[in-house]
């Protein structure tokens, strides 16, 4: 279902000469697994303030935001850090099964079904385009149930957790 060797090559590629990182998580966390963007920024600001206890300059570089399912709001605090890079974490319709996780290039991203946001990713990236310089990946994960609800089913959590880790281990790096 997950191939890590890849996603994490992939990552390690995109962040070779990254100088600073904005991590946006989107989606509506009262929609089951739509929740998933704000689950995984909030898990990776737990690690990251757990970490800044110990090491206090510890990825100062890395900023996470959770977009919610209005990630247009952010673009002004997206334009006042100025990162060299960006990763966009949300769940994604790819019919696939729950779990899967896949890595979409920024010249892909209009290609990729969004599931409950008012604005498409496509305009948000080409509007920051206009005004900062920066690389993008998008990275999605295909939901299980997106009805109304709190909770991420297990599959989901499970997925969102493995990506947790993964990219906190690829930020220790920067």
């Amino acid at each position: 279902m997950l191939n890590l060797d890849e996603i994490s090559e992939n990552i390690d590629l995109f962040l070779e000469d990254c100088s600073s990182l904005i991590v946006l998580g989107i989606g509506n966390d009262i929609r089951g697994d739509d929740g998933l963007g704000p689950y995984i920024i909030n898990q990776l600001t737990d690690l990251k303030e757990n970490l800044s206890l110990k090491e206090p300059q510890s990825l100062e570089n890395v900023h996470l935001l959770n977009g919610g399912s209005v990630p247009e709001n952010f673009t002004g605090l997206i334009k006042r850090i100025d990162p060299s890079h960006i990763i966009i974490i949300d769940a994604t319709l790819m019919n696939e099964e729950p779990g899967f996780i896949k890595i979409v290039n920024k010249e892909d991203i209009s290609n990729v079904s969004i599931s409950t946001h008012s604005m498409s990713l496509s305009y948000l990236v080409k509007y920051l385009e206009i005004e900062i310089d920066f690389k993008l990946i998008f990275i999605g994960i295909q939901p299980k149930d997106m009805d109304l609800t709190f909770e991420l089913t297990d599959t989901i959590k499970n997925s969102s957790d493995t990506l947790v880790d993964l990219l906190f281990s690829k930020f220790l790096k920067i």
